[in-house]
């Protein structure tokens, strides 16, 4: 299908059926909000949300909400069938490997061209039994139907495209990188300590487990670095054991800031990112955005797409604990000298700002439509 000249793209974004607005929802929520602003001449913008997050802005959306309460996968089904029926879009943009092939079956015959959005790392999402099957309909009818596979890592959509013997067109997206206000008066580092500090969801993939302990043992060798984990999630009891256990109930602390991490990042020194996978990873770039060097576990995928100089941060091999520790224990030694590199890092992360990732959206978005991509 092709766009008629001087027709808006009609383009429905799906958010994921979750409680909480924070990863993939917030980089929906802004790259739609920026097309809807700033390229409403050509783009109509729909966004489907089918579950209520608990923190979602009140403030009203450039964009059109389309809502659908789901309780099943048979109700997911017939709520993406309802909406795909609606409207005649010319991209359905669905996140992740499960609901897009969902999203596929269930607009059957309806001819409306999807764009699968990878945010994660596929190797290590079909755990469970439905999800393996999910990847083998993916692997064997749905892929080669989709329009386009949009990636947020290029190392991510190199994987994908080799594992998944992928013959569709891929296109990487970058997520955009909020803005934060200038740091207030209290909002710096504690003078006389090194303060390190970790932003996301309290999960096994983050690795949290891993950086206390790689801190326990720095902490061993020196007591002038202390430890914020910001966050929340299934695991935060078990790190507040861990912790407790190892005796680091006053330097290390969990904190959740649940709209902004920006006053944790400016009162620290330097963040560490254990992930054992990632598909990108925003917390890494809102920390170079505040000015922090960053320390990183080299996992798959986005640690290595945006750590590429030095001036940024560190990447460390994974489940090298010592090669983490002996990292933390430069950047105390030499705190002071990364500081001078801080414009650096805002200047270098503002490569996806909102206003230039949703100009890529946008143009992936043309690309897919104007391709007369076939459903």
């Amino acid at each position: 299908m092709s766009v008629a000249t001087g027709r808006k793209i009609k383009v429905l974004y799906c958010q994921p059926g979750t409680t909480f607005f924070a990863g993939i929802e917030r980089v929906n929520d802004e790259i739609c909000t920026e097309l809807a602003k700033t390229y409403g001449d050509a783009f109509d913008v729909d966004v489907l949300f089918v579950s209520e997050h608990r923190n979602y802005p009140a403030t009203l959306r450039a964009y059109n909400i389309v809502r659908r309460s789901v309780s099943s996968r048979i109700s997911l089904m017939r709520a993406f069938r309802s909406v795909a029926r609606d409207k005649p879009y010319d991209l359905i943009v669905v996140p992740q490997i499960d609901p897009t092939v969902i999203f596929w079956f269930a607009r059957l015959g309806l001819k409306r061209p999807i764009a699968l959005h990878l945010h994660g790392n596929p190797r290590r999402e079909s755990g469970h039994l439905k999800a393996k099957i999910l990847f083998f309909l993916l692997r064997h009818l749905v892929l080669e139907r989709v329009a386009v596979v949009f990636g947020t890592s290029p190392r991510q959509l190199g994987a994908f495209t080799e594992d998944f013997d992928c013959r569709r067109p891929t296109v990487w997206v970058p997520n955009p990188v909020r803005k934060f206000d200038p740091p207030g008066p209290d909002e710096k580092p504690t003078e006389g300590l090194v303060t390190f500090v970790n932003v996301g969801r309290y999960d096994y993939q983050k690795g949290q487990d891993i950086l206390v302990e790689a801190f326990a043992r720095l902490y061993q060798r020196r007591q002038d670095i202390r430890l914020r984990l910001v966050g929340h999630g299934a695991d935060e009891t078990a790190l507040s054991e861990q912790i407790r256990r190892l005796g680091l109930s006053d330097v290390v602390k969990l904190e959740h800031h649940p709209d902004s991490p920006q006053r944790a990042l400016y009162a620290s020194d330097v963040f560490v990112a254990t992930s054992r996978w990632e598909g990108w990873s925003l917390a890494i770039c809102e920390a170079l955005r505040c000015g922090l060097p960053v320390v990183s576990t080299d996992c798959e995928f986005g640690p290595s797409d945006i750590l590429v100089d030095r001036r940024l941060g560190q990447l460390v091999p994974p489940n090298d604990e010592a090669a983490l520790v002996e990292a933390m224990n430069h950047y105390c030694d030499h705190i002071a000298e990364e500081r001078k590199f801080a414009d650096f890092r805002r200047q270098n992360v503002e490569q996806y700002s909102v206003e230039n990732t949703a100009k890529i959206h946008a143009e992936a978005i043309r690309r897919a439509v104007g391709a007369g991509l076939t459903a």
